[in-house]
């Protein structure tokens, strides 16, 4: 019996240790594409669908005087450079660059969009 709880111990503990881990990981920046002091490296800077799975992406990459835009050609199958430039010190016309909000602010608006709906009860497709 002691040996049992001693093995489920050690479990737990094992356990336990992967999401420590994986968060050390994260916060140091080698498991990502996190810079010193938890700066993106990479950032999206704007994107056009130009059809079914094919999109041209601008990408920064780097920061501070070394920033270079990368245009990429996206399909399903493969990732293509098209350009590679270096970073303008403003965006073009004055026009400062929006970050992509995350998914979840994207859901919440369209919800908040539709008539009568609420985000805390979900409603049926089929009614």
């Amino acid at each position: 019996m002691q040996s049992t709880a001693l093995m489920v111990f050690w479990l737990l503990i094992v356990l336990a240790l992967i999401p420590v881990s994986l968060w050390l990981l994260k916060r140091s920046g080698v498991a990502g594409l996190q810079g010193t002091g938890g700066a993106a490296v990479l950032a999206p800077v704007a994107q056009i669908s130009l059809g079914n799975g094919q999109r041209v992406v601008t990408v920064e990459v780097n920061s501070g005087e070394q920033r270079t835009w990368l245009v990429l050609g996206v399909t399903g199958q493969q990732i293509n450079t098209l350009h590679t430039m270096d970073a303008p010190a403003e965006c073009p016309g004055g026009a400062q660059v929006r970050p992509v909000p995350p998914f979840a602010q994207l859901l919440r608006r369209v919800t908040e969009r539709q008539p009568g709906s609420t985000a805390s009860t979900p409603q049926d497709p089929r009614a």
